[in-house]
Order: structure tokens, then C-alpha cells, then sequence
């Protein structure tokens, strides 16, 4: 799977990677793992998970993990409404033509949708085969630039195609407009609240809390977009209860980073990227 360009040119809006824009690859619990292992390396030695109170506790939400003095809970924070659900949808239309159509094609093809052009009560099987016949027969005639193609037999959405004969592999790439959306500081506040709900507990009782914000969002996230997205979501400084707020990028499986906002989101100072 290969990503578009970061910004399409003519000031079109940004597209998205080719499905899915977040990866699936790291579970909740390996992300945690991870997060312990860089607080052992950076002054914590010998720190480990000890419970896992979410999974022992079926009688009632629980935060996921407790190292040490440190009370864990995790949350993944998605960038736009519904990403998982329409990522998953753009996926069922898309995937696997980009591998299947390498070889027929000698021109590079950068196919992008709208974001919310694929919808339930659409025939996606019925959907892939006529983009798949429309690439086969109909793009080879095209000129190298940019079309809009309207009128693709059986394709009941607009494409944005982009051609050019003379650049390598890949052949082909499919994307997504970035959406305009103002909600993601309402969100983390309505997701963050109730996090911290489960970490208030584990204060009262003496631990350090610390609320874990991942993202594998490699297209449209990022450490700064992240961080002022908080803070507009927490003007005045930290979720209530908790102690430390932690980013976890995870967009590279191998290679989660770990940063420390919590003295910039309490506005002592600059983050602390390790």
C-alpha cells in the first residue's frame, strides 16, 4: 500500500492514504508494553505492568493498566467522526486493485474520492469491478494531467484522476479529500472525560495517573495537531485527575514514539520529546 502526496497540487485539498489511513497492526495492550518499556529506560528501571484491572474487573470499566506508582489508561483518538468506520468502507471498494493492477498499467494513476463518496446501501463488490474494468479499458485513453471523470459506467461517484506516463512504479494509488471538520477538540473532551472518571479511583488511592492518547493516523495527524487539539479541548490545563498526558504515535509499528505533553498542555513550558 503506498501513500498519496501530502498535498495534492492546484491547491486541492489534502487526500488521505490509500486505505486504511490507520494502521491495525499494534494492539492496546502491546502500545502500553511499549510506553512502560520507555518510562524503564528513562528513569523508571525495573518498572513493568503489574495488572491489567481492566481485564480482571468484568463488573464494571476499569482503567487498562497499573506499572509501578503509575496508573495507565489508554485511549486511541480518531481525527475524524466515524474514521475507523469509513476507512473500513473505503477499504471493501479499493482494496487490492492497487497490487492486481500494477502490472497492466505503464503510466501511474492516482485515483481520488471524496471522503464520504462510499456509503451503505451501494453495491461495493459491483462498485470495484466497474472501477476495476474502467481503469483497464478507459484510463489508458486518457491524456497525462488531471480529469474529473464523472460519467465511469457503474461508478456512482465522481473520481479525481491524475496521469503521468513517464513516472515509476507504483502504477496506481487510490485516496481520499481530506473532510473539513472543526470536532475533533469536542470529542477528545467528551472521550478524555470519561477516561479520566476511571483514573480519578486510582489518585484518591496515591498513584501517579497517566492518561495515554494514541493515534496511527499517518495522514492526517500529527504531534502538533494532536497537541493543540487538547489543549483547545482543555483551555485551562490538564483533564481533571489526571497527572501526566502522554501522545503515543503509532503510525510506524516498529516504531511507536512516545511524547510527554503534560507541561505544555498545563502551559509550564514546551513538550518533552523523547
Amino acid at each position: 500500500m503506498a501513500p498519496t502526496s501530502d498535498r495534492c497540487s492546484l491547491g486541492r485539498p489534502r487526500a488521505t492514504l490509500a486505505a486504511p489511513e490507520r494502521t491495525a497492526s499494534v494492539s492496546e495492550r502491546e502500545v502500553i508494553e511499549a510506553f512502560v518499556a520507555h518510562l524503564r529506560g528513562r528513569g523508571h528501571p525495573g518498572l513493568r505492568v503489574e495488572r491489567w484491572p481492566d481485564e480482571e474487573n468484568r463488573g464494571s470499566p476499569d482503567i487498562d493498566a497499573v506499572a509501578g506508582a503509575f496508573a495507565i489508561e489508554h485511549t486511541s483518538v480518531d481525527t475524524l467522526p466515524q474514521q475507523r468506520r469509513d476507512g473500513e468502507w473505503f477499504t471493501r471498494v479499493v482494496s487490492g486493485l492497487e497490487a492486481e493492477l500494477q502490472t497492466p498499467l505503464n503510466f501511474r494513476l492516482h485515483i481520488t474520492l471524496d471522503y464520504h463518496s462510499v456509503r451503505t446501501g451501494q453495491d461495493w463488490p459491483a462498485i470495484r469491478e466497474a472501477l476495476k474494468a474502467w481503469i483497464g479499458n478507459e484510463s489508458p485513453k486518457l491524456a497525462d494531467g488531471t480529469h474529473d471523470v464523472e460519467d465511469a459506467s457503474g461508478v456512482p461517484f465522481r473520481l479525481r484522476v491524475w496521469k503521468a506516463s513517464k513516472r515509476p512504479p507504483p502504477r496506481l494509488l487510490f485516496g481520499r479529500f481530506e473532510p473539513l471538520d472543526h470536532t475533533l477538540p469536542t470529542r477528545i473532551r467528551a472521550q478524555f472525560d470519561k477516561k479520566a472518571q476511571k483514573l480519578a479511583v486510582y489518585r484518591g488511592a496515591g498513584k501517579t495517573t497517566v492518561l495515554l492518547v494514541e493515534s496511527n493516523d499517518i495522514a492526517l495527524m500529527n504531534d502538533h495537531k494532536m497537541r493543540e487539539s487538547i489543549r483547545r479541548a482543555y483551555p485551562d490545563g490538564l483533564p481533571e485527575a489526571v497527572d501526566q498526558l502522554w501522545y503515543a504515535n503509532s503510525a510506524i509499528a516498529a516504531d511507536i514514539r512516545f511524547e510527554d505533553f503534560t507541561a505544555a498542555l498545563a502551559g509550564r513550558g514546551q513538550v518533552n520529546t523523547q
